[in-house]
């Protein structure tokens, strides 16, 4: 199936470029629905395995750009946590992540209110766009065999 990528020449407010516009697909309305339905922070590959019986010629490839479009459409957060993959969320609610430094867990905890953001952006003349908490050490299966 083919993705059609459709690009305004200006935004509402008459300037610039507007967001992309993309083509219904079934392959990346898949993507959503396992990461929305699993409860780990999976991989690209993760998903690619689980999508092959169904989408018996998707490729890595087309994965990583449906990932990507989600990522631009704020459906999807990508998550680096020091492995060489990017992990996936499809919790884009406001959340910090417990990342277990031995087995690589990723775990999604309520974010406190500490008061960071627009109070401390305009004290210094920033503009926060976005702010991530995560927590690095042993989870409890970790902690356990310790």
């Amino acid at each position: 199936m083919s993705v059609a990528l459709t690009r305004s020449a200006k935004n509402s407010a008459g300037k610039g470029t507007a967001a992309p516009v993309y083509r219904r697909s079934r392959q990346r309305e898949r993507i959503l629905q396992l990461l929305q339905s699993t409860g780990t922070h999976p991989t690209a590959a993760w998903l690619f395995e689980r999508m092959k019986k169904d989408f018996p010629h998707l490729s890595l490839g087309t994965v990583y750009r449906n990932l990507g479009i989600l990522t631009e459409q704020g459906r999807v957060r990508r998550i680096s946590a020091g492995s060489s993959f990017d992990r996936l969320d499809a919790n884009t609610s406001p959340h910090a992540h417990f990342i277990c430094d031995r087995c690589g867990a990723i775990i999604d905890l309520d974010e406190p209110d500490v008061g960071l953001g627009q109070d401390v952006g305009q004290g210094l003349g920033l503009v926060v766009e976005r702010r991530e908490l995560r927590l690095y050490g042993l989870c409890g299966r970790c902690a356990a065999k310790t």
